[in-house]
């Protein structure tokens, strides 16, 4: 069932019998590339999960709920439309920090079914979610910046290192721009399952059936579990910081 249907996102509820159960479909052209348009969707689509949660009755709100996104075809996402995000500057980057801080500390848990490459920005969208399920037969999990000639700024640094939490995996990943394939990904983190394109939208949905309860009563006590675990990080996307190395102005 379609809840929201925007020109570039699409949120729908595969189960009638559990309205708190998402999936959220990417739909950004061919490679879903990050726009303030496609941020701004984002954000409505969450919105709108926040607005059904809050209407649920008593016995709906005890089975908790939970959110899964994907899309078809080449790519999860490409990573930002970079020649707009650079011209935009904090018109862009600081909404897009804000998603991912809003996706990263969600009330309800998170599941990306990878569909295929997934790159920079769609990288780090992706590791905002609790738990990741990705093609095993095609795509990468990479964060390419280094090849690209950007440094990170604070917030989307913060974002990688609290989910890569290996040194030489973060390491190669940040420095080398190495691009995981699934069965490298699963080792070094960046995804919890790796299974055929037949199985990625069920063993995702499999996923949030399983955590759905963890939302039991779809309270604010999972998004604050969530903020504190990732308190460092959060605190670096929401901060408006988007000048890399600042800090390194006294040396």
């Amino acid at each position: 069932m379609s809840l929201v249907d925007l020109p570039l996102v699409r949120l729908t509820n595969p189960d009638p019998s559990f309205p708190s159960l998402f999936i959220l479909h990417l739909n950004n052209g061919a490679e879903n590339r990050f726009t303030l348009q496609f941020v701004h969707e984002l954000m409505q689509a969450l919105d709108h999960i926040d607005h059904v949660l809050d209407t649920l009755d008593t016995e709906q709100n005890a089975r908790g709920g939970a959110l899964v996104t994907t899309s078809t075809g080449k790519f999860y996402s490409n990573g930002l439309a970079i020649e707009a995000a650079m011209e935009q500057g904090d018109t862009f980057y600081v909404p897009y920090m804000q998603m991912l801080a809003r996706m990263l500390t969600l009330r309800i848990p998170t599941v990306a079914a990878i569909n295929g490459h997934a790159f920079a920005g769609g990288c780090m969208f992706a590791l905002a979610h609790d738990y990741r399920v990705m093609r095993a037969d095609r795509g990468w999990i990479a964060m390419n910046e280094v090849d690209l000639g950007i440094p990170l700024i604070p917030g989307m640094a913060a974002i990688v290192k609290a989910k890569i939490t290996h040194a030489n995996y973060l390491r190669d990943c940040l420095l080398a721009g190495h691009r995981f394939k699934s069965s490298d990904a699963l080792a070094a983190g960046f995804i919890d399952r790796a299974v055929s394109q037949d199985d990625l939208i069920e063993s995702a949905l499999e996923y949030a059936r399983a955590l759905a309860p963890k939302a039991s009563g779809l309270t604010q006590k999972l998004h604050l579990i969530k903020a504190e675990m990732y308190r460092e990080t959060v605190v670096m996307l929401l901060a408006g910081g988007t000048t890399p190395g600042s800090f390194m102005s006294k040396l």
